[in-house]
Formats: C-alpha cells, structure tokens, sequence
C-alpha cells in the first residue's frame, strides 16, 4: 500500500482537520458570553471529538502529533509524533475532561439526542483501554479500569437492550435506548460533498442489483460462527434470494466475493442514492454489557460475567425478523425461533472458555459493525486469521513499540510525513 493510498490519507486528513475544529471551541470558547451550561457541554462535546479523532488516528497510525491548539507557521516544521501510550494519555485526558463537563443522554431535548454524552464519554474511555490491555499499554492499565468505567454507565440508569434485535439499525432504532453514540444523518436531495447531510455509507455497501456498489461482502466464516437458529444472522447477512425492505435481493457472484451482503446497511433507495440517511452506530449498550462482561471474567467475577452475557443472549433470542421478509412489506415477521435457541451459558464456564464464549457474542452481536478486527487484534487472535504471505506483510508493518500483541499500521500521508518531517511507520 502506496502511502499516497487515497481512503488512508482521507483518514489522516480528515481526522487532524475534526482535531483542528475541535480545538477551535476548546481554546476559544470560555471567553464566549453563552449561557454558562451550554458553553459546558458544547466543551465537553468538542473534547469528546477531539479524543475520538486521535482514537481513530492511534488505531490505524500509532503515535501521531498531538494538537492542543494550531500550530503556528514557525511551530509547524518542528511537529513531532508523539508515542502511541502518550497518544493514549492524550485521549484519556479529553474524555475524562468530557466525562466532567457532558450531562447524561436524559438531560437532553429530543431535537439534541445523538449530541455527546457522559455515558458516551465513559464507555470509549472503557473500550481505549481495553485495547491497550492487549496492545500497547505503556499507560499501565487494569481490567479493573474496564469494570469500573462499564460499571459506571450501567448503573447511570440511562440505558438498555432494545427489545428487539432486528430494529436496532432500523430508522426506528435510531438514538433509541441502547444508543450511546451514533453518527447522525439525514435525508437530502444533494449528493457528494461537504453540503449532504447524508452519508455513502449505505451505496457502498448496498446490493449492485438495487441501488449501491456492493462493496464489503460478509464471509462464510462469520455466517458459521452464529449458532442455530439465532434470530441475528438474518438481521446481518443478506443471501442470494433473501426479501429485504420488501425487495428481493438477488446476488450475482461474478460480482460479490462470497454471495453476502451487509443486512445492517441495507436501506430503501434515498432521493440521493449517495445521501443515506441512516444514522451509524458505533456504540452500542450491548458492546458496555459485554466489555463489562470481559472485565468481570478476567478479574474471576465469572458468575457476573456469565450473568451480562446471558442478558445479550436472552434479547437475542426473543428477536423478530428484520423488517420487509415478504415482498412489498415493511413489517415485522415473527421469528419462530425454536425453544432451545442461544441457551444460557453454563453456570461453571470460567477460563478460557468464558473468555471464548464472550469473544463469540462479541462476534456473533457486532456482525458488521466495525469491531471485529481490533477484537482480534487486542486477543492476539488476528495475525493467525491471515495466509501466510498477508501475515508476513502485516509484521513488516507492525507497531516497533512493546506491545502485548503485534499490529500493523497504516503508512502516514506522504504529503504530512514529508512536510513535518516525521518518521513513516514501518515498512513503507
């Protein structure tokens, strides 16, 4: 991968220019004569963004540059990157800042839901060191930080499973009761640029035969990896002759890798195909559940463990159809899930087998949901889901840092790393 590679330098690009904005309000805003609790929460929502952009940046970079300001014309030059620990440092910071300053989702209006929240705050703050637990963790962190933080949110009251499963990325689903951050979206009639309110999230991945491109195609090992009978694998997979939002959906493999396609994207045709309006999840009460879940089983809670486990499984199990199963209909088809479906997990699972048994809710709950790859990588399960020959090109581009796990980054913009001056990562 060049380190020109387009999507890369959009990443980098786009995360430092949220990082710039963010540090606009940040640094200007408590000389402003708002009401004193809007100019609160409008801080926390812009230091809650700016450690969401270095989130995204440490994960696919390593260290980078940390701004807490603009740099200067003279500054600019003398830019240095920064460890990945202290990148995390960083974060951390910000989001125990915006923890202090955000109000619980209850506290906002309706016209406000989807904006930052306390719960949000805690909930990546438990998911950053959770994958510095099995990373990098130069911060020296516990499993007892995740318990407490998840624990925190919780019993905050302010969230719960949505009953059913296969509303969840339904327009109905959208900042419900489980939603503790999702990026929000909404219809337009415009297309590409910074003027749609919509997103390309939904052409991308749509079926060619209906409105998108077709792109990012569900394997076969995740459709073997739900149990019998598990309402959530028909919420998460389309398959050639499958009835979705009432259309039927018929896959051609000469242009689809695997015969499947993303369920969770898969929306009614928008004014503007490249304008969806559906809203992105990205994180969810189920994931506080589990990542709780996690930490319970590695400090020896395994009955705790077991118990939020055995939560996720119960809503799952209880789950309807997703919606427009027979053509021309948008409506909810009862499952007819079998008794026996997703049983409790045995009171006396503990060890490994627990871990493994939370490893494949995870799995098996966030199906295209963007978590899996840093699910394997902080369990030291990724490199050995690689051929040989991707496994060798992933280590060459490994982090160098001591890391409980080795993981590949990504090249830095060569346009930043030539201008700054800073060092490329490995192996480009």
């Amino acid at each position: 991968m060049p380190a020109s590679n387009p999507p890369v330098t959009t990443l980098w690009v786009h995360s430092f220019t949220g990082i710039a904005r963010a540090n606009t309000v940040i640094n200007n805003i408590d000389a402003g004569t708002i009401d004193a609790a809007l100019k609160a929460r409008l801080k926390g929502e812009a230091l809650f963004l700016r450690g969401y952009f270095y989130f995204n940046l440490v994960k696919s970079f390593g260290g980078v540059p940390l701004f807490d300001k603009s740099p200067t014309p003279t500054e600019a030059p003398n830019v240095t990157r920064a460890s990945i620990a202290q990148t995390y440092a960083f974060i951390e910071k910000d989001w125990k800042q915006a923890a202090t300053l955000l109000p619980e989702k209850s506290a906002y209006a309706a016209a406000d839901l989807g904006r930052a929240t306390k719960g949000a705050a805690n909930a990546y703050l438990a998911r950053a060191i959770m994958y510095q637990l099995g990373t990098v963790n130069g911060n020296n962190h516990t499993w007892q930080e995740v318990y407490d933080l998840t624990s925190t949110v919780i019993t905050s009251n302010q969230y719960s499973l949505l009953p059913n499963y296969a509303a969840i990325h339904q327009e109905i689903g959208e900042n419900s009761s489980e939603s503790l951050f999702e990026i929000q979206f909404a219809s337009s009639n415009d297309t590409y640029g910074p003027i749609s309110v919509g997103t390309t999230n939904n052409i991308f991945q749509n079926n060619r035969k209906t409105f998108g491109y077709g792109f990012n195609n569900p394997t076969q090992n995740l459709v073997d990896e739900f149990e019998p009978n598990d309402p959530r694998l028909e919420a998460t997979v389309i398959k050639d002759g499958d009835v979705v939002l009432g259309v039927l959906n018929t896959i051609d493999r000469t242009e689809n890798e695997t015969g499947y396609l993303n369920r969770k994207a898969a929306i009614i045709r928008p004014n503007a195909p490249e304008s969806g309006p559906q809203n992105i999840r990205k994180m969810r009460y189920a994931d506080v559940l589990l990542m709780k879940a996690e930490a319970a089983a590695q400090l020896n809670k395994n009955s705790e463990a077991i118990a939020l486990v055995n939560q996720v499984r119960q809503r799952a199990r209880t789950s309807t159809r997703p919606p427009g199963t027979t053509v021309g209909t948008l409506t909810y088809a009862p499952a007819n899930t079998p008794p026996g479906t997703l049983p409790d997990l045995a009171s006396g699972l503990a060890g490994q087998a627990l871990l493994n048994a939370i490893w494949h809710e995870r799995r098996v709950e966030f199906g295209e949901e963007s978590l899996r790859l840093w699910d394997l990588i902080r369990t030291g399960r990724y490199l050995n889901t690689l051929p040989a020959d991707v496994r060798a090109r992933a280590l060459s581009h490994a982090a160098t840092e001591t890391s409980v796990n080795p993981f590949p980054l990504l090249p830095i913009s060569l346009n930043d790393a030539q201008s700054w001056k800073l060092p490329q990562n490995p192996g480009y």
